[in-house]
């Protein structure tokens, strides 16, 4: 799944360790799901939006062509 975490969290100035620290994860964690590795549970994704102060439909959504 393709998302614009990397993106956001890049404008929200927060470094994959911050970002990792605000939502609970490992850096490691975050790096996987900007480079689309790691599927996020809604949870996460949630925590990730709120976080970078941007929607679920700004980050992760997927067009129904892909």
């Amino acid at each position: 799944m393709r998302n614009n975490v990397k993106m956001a969290r890049i404008q929200s100035d927060l470094t994959q360790q911050q970002l990792a620290d605000k939502v609970g994860v490992t850096r490691q964690t975050i790096s996987l799901i900007e480079k689309g590795k790691y599927n996020p549970t809604l949870k996460l994704c949630l925590e990730i939006c709120y976080a970078v102060n941007q929607s679920l439909d700004q980050l992760f959504w997927n067009d129904q062509e892909e």
